[in-house]
């Protein structure tokens, strides 16, 4: 029979547990800025402009974004390589579609192999 003593062990470090995570105080929350006085309209397009203009050495100006080519090259490649293989490929699906309806035992084409043997 379990002692009766573990039980109460884990009730009791459970509930001293849970008292002192509440007793821990409470962190602070953020300030709220409502002593902060309200802008100007004139004071919000300032900072507006100053936000967005805020380019510090004029570097954004004279880069000109690099586009690259398209491979042309590459993409005609790989449609010569399809142009070629197509055949090959039509051909041997043809063969194995062929060769599976040849050993093809269940359906009507295997019953009647059945039957005449």
């Amino acid at each position: 029979m379990p002692s009766p003593s573990l039980p109460r062990l884990v009730l009791v470090l459970a509930l001293v547990w849970g008292g002192a995570v509440l007793a821990q105080p409470q962190r602070r929350q953020p300030q709220e800025f409502q002593n902060r006085k309200e802008l100007t309209q004139a004071e919000k397009d300032a900072a507006k402009a100053r936000a967005m203009g805020n380019n510090l050495n004029g570097y954004g100006k004279d880069v000109q974004i690099k586009e690259t080519p398209i491979p042309w090259m590459a993409i005609g490649l790989v449609g010569i390589v399809f142009l070629v293989a197509t055949p090959f490929a039509i051909r041997a699906y043809r063969g194995t579609v062929k060769e599976m309806a040849d050993t093809n035992t269940f359906g009507a084409r295997g019953n009647a192999a059945e039957d005449e043997a």
